[in-house]
């Protein structure tokens, strides 16, 4: 491994907050799964970007995938609206639709609250074992 890259270069994580939020949002609602993706050549500030997959690639590209339940405060991922309880208990198709109305507006109202809440680092997990860095927020 060339010394661009290490993940272990990296001492602090740049993303969006809309990011982390918008991509655990993605994961609970779609199939695949979304991350805050960092590329090499790795450097000590990095900027991580919303990444959407179906298979995990980083075998073959390097990058580093953070899961964005992982910069979102706990108490705010446990906090998610859970849909599937809420229509589980729905008697009939006019009230699904309105859970569903009302999830949506759960769940945007979530996306708000998880902006607030990015930590303040988050570990990554590099060939070289687990690698702490401080998390920043753009924007």
């Amino acid at each position: 491994m060339g010394a661009d890259d290490d993940p272990t270069a990296i001492r602090s994580l740049a993303l969006s907050p809309a990011d982390a939020a918008d991509a655990y949002v993605y994961s609970q609602e779609n199939p695949g799964e979304a991350v805050l993706r960092a590329t090499p050549p790795f450097h000590g500030r990095m900027r991580a970007r919303i990444h959407v997959y179906h298979v995990d690639d980083t075998e073959l590209t390097g990058a580093v995938h953070v899961r964005p339940g992982d910069v979102i405060a706990n108490d705010v991922v446990a906090a998610y609206p859970d849909l599937e309880s809420a229509l589980a208990d729905a008697d009939d198709p006019d009230a699904a639709a309105e859970i569903r109305d009302r999830h949506a507006e759960a769940v945007s109202d979530w996306q708000e609250q998880a902006r607030e809440s990015i930590v303040d680092s988050v570990t990554l997990e590099t060939p070289d074992g687990p690698h702490r860095v401080a998390v920043k927020t753009l924007g």
